[in-house]
C-alpha cells in the first residue's frame, strides 16, 4: 500500500450505481473493500461476479468496526438515518463518508446523531440516469469532480479547538480513495456544495422533466421528430422519479434560488420573442459565452475561443493537519481547485 492510497479498508453500504462503481474501482485497484446491498438478488449477483458483498447489514458493519474500515454511505437520502443509526449500533468506531447529492441535510443527522468527529461528506460528479447494481461500471469516476466537505475543521477553528487526528486522517483517507479511482478531489461546505449542485445537477433535473413534458404535449409527429438536442435535454429525465425527488426536495431552498433566476430568464427571453421585432439575441449570446467559460475551465474541448486557460482545475498538494491547512481548503474551495494528499 503507498502513501496515496487509503490506510484502511472500505465498507461500502448501498450498491447501487454509485456505491456499485466505486466497490468495482477499488476492487480493481486490489484494494480491501467489501460491501453491502439492500437486495438480495443484486448482492447474489455481486458474488457471483467475484465480489465481496453480503445483504446482512449488522454482519457486514460488524466488519467494518473489527477491520477498522472506513464506511461508504451510498444509499438513498431516505435510508441514511436508518443507515447512520446502524452505523452507532454496530461500528461505533468507525470513519464515515458519504456520496449523497445533498450535503447539509446529511449534514444534519450526522450533527443530530453527535458524529462530527468522524464524518467528512463527499459527492462524486458522475453517473447516468440509470441505477442498481446491474448499471454500475468500473472507470465511471475518471476525472470527475468529487466534493469533500471540511465543515468539521472550520467549525473547530471558529471554536479555538484543536482538530482531532482522528478526523485529520479520516479527511486524507477521504481524499486519497477519490485519487484511487481517478476523481478530482474538491473542498467544499456543505451549503456551498448544495448552492452549486442546485443549479448544475439539481436544476438540470428540473428543465428535463419539463422539457420532456413539453415534447411529449407535441404529440406523436413531435415524438417522432425528437432527436439529438431533445434526447440530449431529457436524459435525465429518464432518471426514476423517487430518485430525482429525494434530490431535489432535500436541496429546496437552494434549488428555488436557481429556479427563481431561470424563470426570470424565461420571462425575459419569452418577452423579446412576443415583441414587434422577436429575438433571443441575449440569450444566445449570454448561453454561448457561458458553456465556454464552463469547458474552458473543465478543460473539455482541445480549442477554444475563450480567454481563460484551459487547464484542469488548479491543483493543491496539502499535508493535513499541517500549518494553515483549513485556511488552504478554503481558498481552494473559492477558486474551485483540487486538492491532493501527500
Amino acid at each position: 500500500m503507498s502513501s496515496s492510497d487509503v490506510q484502511r479498508p472500505i465498507c461500502i453500504i448501498g450498491l447501487g450505481l454509485i456505491g456499485g462503481s466505486l466497490l468495482r474501482d477499488l476492487t480493481e485497484c486490489k484494494h480491501s473493500v467489501f460491501g453491502y446491498n439492500h437486495s438480495t438478488s443484486g448482492a447474489r449477483t455481486a458474488v457471483k461476479q467475484g465480489y465481496d458483498v453480503t445483504d446482512d447489514l449488522p454482519a457486514i458493519l460488524h466488519r467494518a468496526e473489527t477491520e477498522g474500515a472506513l464506511i461508504v454511505v451510498a444509499v438513498p437520502m431516505e435510508a441514511v438515518g436508518e443507515v447512520l443509526d446502524a452505523i452507532a449500533e454496530h461500528a461505533p468506531n468507525c470513519g464515515i463518508t458519504d456520496v449523497v447529492s445533498v450535503k447539509t441535510a446529511v449534514y444534519d443527522l450526522i450533527k443530530q446523531r453527535q458524529m462530527e468527529t468522524r464524518y467528512v461528506g463527499s459527492h462524486p460528479m458522475a453517473g447516468t440516469s440509470n441505477s442498481g447494481w446491474n448499471n454500475s461500471q468500473t472507470g465511471m469516476f475518471k476525472r470527475a469532480a468529487w466534493a469533500i466537505t471540511f465543515d468539521h475543521a472550520q467549525e473547530c477553528e471558529a471554536r479555538g479547538e484543536r482538530i482531532g487526528q482522528f478526523w485529520i486522517d479520516l479527511f486524507a483517507d477521504v481524499t486519497r480513495m477519490t485519487q484511487m479511482v481517478g476523481a478530482e478531489a474538491v473542498p467544499v461546505t456543505v451549503d456551498n456544495h448544495d448552492a452549486a449542485v442546485a443549479r448544475i445537477s439539481h436544476l438540470p433535473h428540473i428543465l428535463a422533466e419539463l422539457l420532456a413534458v413539453v415534447g411529449d404535449n407535441g404529440g406523436i409527429l413531435a415524438q417522432s421528430l425528437a432527436s439529438g438536442s431533445f434526447k440530449d435535454g431529457t436524459r435525465v429525465a429518464g432518471t426514476r422519479p423517487e430518485l430525482v425527488q429525494q434530490m431535489c426536495e432535500t436541496n429546496a431552498p437552494a434549488l428555488v434560488d436557481a429556479l427563481d433566476e431561470s424563470l426570470e430568464l424565461l420571462q425575459a427571453a419569452r418577452d423579446s420573442l412576443s415583441s414587434a421585432e422577436p429575438s433571443i439575441a441575449d440569450l444566445a449570446d449570454a448561453g454561448y459565452r457561458a458553456r465556454t467559460r464552463i469547458e474552458a475551465r473543465s478543460g473539455a474541448r482541445k480549442e477554444s475561443v475563450s480567454p481563460i486557460k484551459i487547464s484542469s482545475r488548479p491543483v493543491l498538494r496539502l499535508h493535513p493537519g499541517g500549518h494553515g491547512w483549513v485556511a488552504l481548503l478554503r481558498q481552494s474551495q473559492s477558486l474551485g481547485g483540487r486538492i491532493e494528499i501527500f
